[in-house]
């Protein structure tokens, strides 16, 4: 029986050059483990159809996913049935049937980013896999306070790195906060929509808002400037993960 599925992915991506993409042999992505493990399993070709393309370490708790397979296997089982086929860093935690119509990337209603920071004054080597270190002592609730500039439709330039192919750079964040959680500080940004690196740059950015460099009004000026050249630094891929994308129904 012919099925189309949406499929929740999550995934450490330390080891691959991203979701997807024109890769050397020993450059391998998440997409090419996941389908070639799938593809074990149904005895069949797989094409993944996916709401987000990552980047090159990034990781992902709620990646989306469609695919077309003929299978009589439950839907609601996938997951269970894919945990022995898959690597250690990649896992299927949902699965189901969606219709004709249903399309991973255009249909979704936002998506929420999650970046982590290990602020103390030696790194911890446990967690550089999954946070970006900083020694400063950061001021969290500066670094909240100015983060709400940020929150609207606004042109989102000033946080779009250079080489990015997306026709209108003009975004909007529904909320966005910065939170102590444990040994990390953790930005929370949800929005209909992201640029090429606009988490990581917004992460960078309020970071030197945390050290004391760039105050609420001048992060103001830097959203307005669209000059990218204005804005913090790129932090590191490996704090960022993608947490969810929510769809209407």
């Amino acid at each position: 029986m012919e099925k189309r599925i949406l499929l929740t992915i999550a995934y450490d991506g330390s080891d691959y050059f991203g979701w997807q993409g024109q890769r050397k042999a020993d450059q391998p992505t998440v997409e090419e483990a996941l389908v070639k493990g799938m593809e074990k399993f149904f005895k069949q070709p797989i094409s993944l159809l996916a709401a987000s393309r990552t980047d090159r370490g990034v990781h992902a708790l709620g990646q989306r996913a469609v695919f077309r397979v003929n299978t009589t296997v439950p839907t609601e089982k996938l997951p269970l049935a894919l945990h022995s086929f898959l690597p250690e860093d990649i896992s299927v935690m949902d699965a189901v049937d969606v219709d004709e119509t249903f399309h991973p990337r255009y249909d979704c209603v936002w998506k929420m980013y999650e970046y982590k920071i290990y602020n103390g004054p030696y790194r911890n080597p446990i967690c550089r896999k999954i946070s970006e270190f900083n020694h400063n002592q950061l001021d969290i609730l500066a670094m909240d306070e100015a983060a709400q500039v940020l929150v609207g439709e606004h042109d989102f330039k000033a946080f779009c790195a250079t080489g990015s192919t997306a026709k209108t750079t003009v975004r909007t964040i529904f909320s966005i906060e910065v939170k102590k959680e444990g040994d990390f500080i953790v930005i929370r940004v949800k929005g209909n929509g992201f640029l090429y690196n606009m988490v990581r740059i917004i992460a960078g950015t309020l970071m030197m808002v945390g050290e004391g460099k760039i105050s609420r009004e001048q992060l103001q000026t830097i959203l307005e400037s669209r000059d990218r050249t204005k804005a913090g630094k790129t932090a590191g891929p490996n704090g960022l993960t993608l947490v969810k994308i929510q769809y209407e129904k």
